[in-house]
């Protein structure tokens, strides 16, 4: 039986391996986190769960609708909202946005649809199991496998690649990817205008803000904020002190009078790619597989894509 290791508990990876694993072979999936959903992060504060990276997503291929309306009919997802605003800084100056594309939510948080993938299809992650080195041969940390999949941000696949090889290290090496701390907090009573989300221009501080409670569906008064790439920069060895300017800028475009009850800050060293790739994926001649939202427009659908299309590839090579 053919053998492949997935690097990556995301949903790019998840998507790859549940494709192998339909069609009988053997993937074993490891993932640096301590809990499986990569950059569909989802934290539980204060009795409640509370979406701290990816803000929702969207659908536009059949093939991923499918997915989402099972989702839809079980629960696990909600379709939240068409309409999100747009906030210029300093003066905070609101503007209604225009009806766009149907964005869902998941009221266990986006992580759960991730697990949701795995464990229907009997898929088990390794947490707290990061690969180290993949070697000509080839093999995963010294085990040989007929395949390997690095389903992560172009930088992170570039640590894991040896030296030898060129092609796959080409296409990850210097690829910048942006960085941002998402703040999450709580308050006591809603303060602010009703919104969805809105897009934050002309901030030094914020790019993004989103009402969770709203996009939960309970009401609850948190907030969701990611910072732009500029302000991140200088915090990623210690995000948690950011959290007092994340919280002023917050407070000051949405016109909130009181500090929140609770604040969290999230770092994401690579949230979003730069220069995204033009592929879906990358399957090399040497059996190394690149896949996730840095092949194609950075988005959810777009990893679930990447990571299916690279699994029916492997299929097709292994078989």
């Amino acid at each position: 039986m053919a053998k492949v290791v997935v690097a990556g508990g995301g949903i790019a990876g998840i998507a790859c391996a549940c494709v192998l694993q339909a069609e009988g072979i053997s993937v074993r999936v490891q993932d640096r986190g301590r809990a499986i959903g990569g950059r569909m992060s989802s934290r539980w504060i204060d009795g409640r769960i509370v979406d701290a990276g990816a803000s929702y997503f969207t659908v536009s291929s059949p093939e991923f609708a499918e997915v989402v309306q099972d989702w839809s009919a079980r629960g696990m997802a909600r379709a939240w909202t068409r309409r999100l605003d747009v906030i210029r800084g300093p003066a905070a100056g609101l503007t209604v946005g225009e009806a766009g594309p149907l964005r869902y939510s998941a009221p266990r948080g986006l992580r759960s649809l991730v697990a949701d993938l795995a464990s229907r299809s009997g898929i088990t992650v390794l947490q707290s199991s990061p690969i180290n080195r993949i070697t000509p041969g080839l093999a995963v940390d010294g085990e040989r496998v007929d395949a390997a999949v690095l389903a992560m941000p172009d930088p992170q696949a570039a640590r894991h690649l040896d030296d030898t090889f060129v092609a796959e290290r080409a296409l990850v090496a210097d690829r910048p990817w942006a960085p941002a701390l998402a703040l999450l907090a709580g308050w006591k009573h809603r303060w602010w205008a009703p919104m969805d989300g809105a897009f934050v221009h002309d901030d030094d501080t914020l790019a993004w803000i989103a009402d969770d409670g709203r996009r939960r569906g309970d009401q609850a008064p948190v907030l969701v904020a990611h910072s732009t790439a500029e302000f991140a920069r200088p915090y990623l060895a210690e995000p948690a002190a950011a959290g007092g300017r994340l919280v002023e800028a917050l407070r000051r475009l949405l016109a909130i009078p009181e500090a929140p009850h609770w604040v969290h800050v999230q770092r994401w060293m690579f949230a979003r790619p730069e220069q995204p790739h033009d592929e879906r994926y990358f399957l090399s001649d040497n059996g190394i597989g690149l896949a996730g939202d840095g092949w194609g427009e950075p988005k959810i659908e777009t990893a679930w894509l990447s990571g299916t299309a690279l699994g029916r590839a492997l299929v097709d090579r292994l078989r």
